[in-house]
């Protein structure tokens, strides 16, 4: 090949220009590529911080009981928050309380020697009474009794027989 003169313009082979595009298609693919995948990464990051956080919101029930009447059938739910320390009663029946009964939670662990854990407030369907997981974590048996308004004085038995009874299961969060 001859180089070229001043007034003969320069020859590029076919070749040449087509890497050159090629090359540059790829540059802008690759480009495109990782800045959607930044993205995506900090989408991932966002979602996951926001699941989280849902998560925290979401009660984590730790201690459940289900009590049961005379004939075995379901009338209080129980369950217990640790984020919350509230112990939470739910009613499934009808049954309310007299105009001077009020209903009372035991700690029926020792048969014998009954603990009072709270007054549940009159004719309310889910109500909340405090607690600790420490408290919690002695309990076996619950027990509901009817007894005059205000519950029983400290360390007086309940009136028998109870409501409701039932066992406090721990449960793997």
């Amino acid at each position: 090949m001859t180089e070229p003169t001043q007034d003969s313009p320069e020859i590029i082979p076919p070749y040449t220009t087509g890497w050159r595009l090629t090359a540059i298609i790829l540059m802008v693919i690759l480009a495109v590529a990782a800045a959607s995948g930044v993205g995506m990464y900090e989408m991932f990051n966002a979602q996951l911080t926001h699941l989280q956080a849902k998560l925290k919101s979401v009660p984590q029930t730790k201690y459940i009981a289900v009590l049961l009447d005379s004939k075995q059938a379901a009338g209080m739910l129980i369950t217990y928050d640790p984020q919350d320390n509230f112990l939470m009663l739910q009613r499934l029946t009808d049954i309310k309380e007299g105009q001077n009964d009020s209903m009372q939670l035991w700690d029926n662990s020792d048969s014998a020697k009954p603990v009072s854990l709270g007054v549940l407030t009159p004719k309310i369907k889910t109500a909340q009474l405090p607690m600790t997981e420490k408290m919690l974590s002695k309990i076996t048996q619950l027990a509901i009794s009817v007894e005059n308004r205000g519950g029983t004085e400290a360390g007086r038995m309940p009136l028998l027989p109870y409501l409701y009874t039932g066992a406090l299961i721990q449960r793997a969060l």
